[in-house]
């Protein structure tokens, strides 16, 4: 008979799975670019219990090949921490892996970084991100409703949270308030989180 392995190294075991197809599905994504398009990946914990899209790159992040890379990425890890969410579970991507993708060819490549990242709670930042979520045919998934700032069900596992576009919403102080009021449920969401 076999001693039961310590939670600690299934927990590394998971990790280290996550790490190898999250760097698998990024030199796939790499691939599609033919070296002529620069890709944008995601970027975070690969098992983080708080899983950010938005829906396509902006300049900086185009520049850098990394999701929430600029302004949109500071205001996030402001945002994180005035939630006092720790900033180190937390994966962001972009629906669009491209300037110039289309969403046919990104939609496959969200639906497997959600099922490798298999986070507890998804936040959809805007209207385009969230058509495209609900267009992915994610398992077991309801559609999510444009109800800004109320926690819905998304799969069995994963609640869903709709914010205002973050990358439309910093420049202006209202639009800026709107998806603080969204996004601060996070916190909540975060200080109620049972452990594993």
């Amino acid at each position: 008979m076999s001693a039961a392995v310590p939670k600690d190294e299934i927990y590394e075991r998971y990790l280290q799975k996550a790490i190898t197809e999250i760097n698998e599905l990024g030199h796939e994504i790499a691939q599609a670019g033919g070296g002529e398009r620069v890709p944008v990946l995601g970027s975070g914990h690969p098992l983080a219990d708080v899983f950010l899209v938005k829906y396509g790159p902006q300049p900086p992040e185009l520049q850098e090949g990394v999701a929430f890379f600029g302004r949109a990425g500071q205001a996030v890890l402001k945002s994180l921490q005035r939630l006092r969410v720790d900033p180190m579970d937390i994966y962001g991507t972009n629906c669009l892996k491209f300037a110039d993708s289309s969403e046919d060819e990104c939609l496959p490549w969200l639906r497997r970084e959600l099922h490798i990242v298999q986070p507890r709670l998804l936040v959809v930042m805007g209207d385009d991100a969230l058509a495209f979520v609900n267009t992915l045919e994610f398992p077991l998934a309801d559609a999510l409703e444009p109800r800004l700032g109320e926690l819905q069900r998304f799969t069995p596992t994963i609640d869903g949270l709709v914010c205002p576009d973050l990358d439309a919403s910093l420049d202006e102080q209202a639009a800026k308030t709107a998806f603080w009021n969204a996004f601060k449920v996070v916190g909540t969401w975060w200080s109620e989180l049972p452990p594993y």
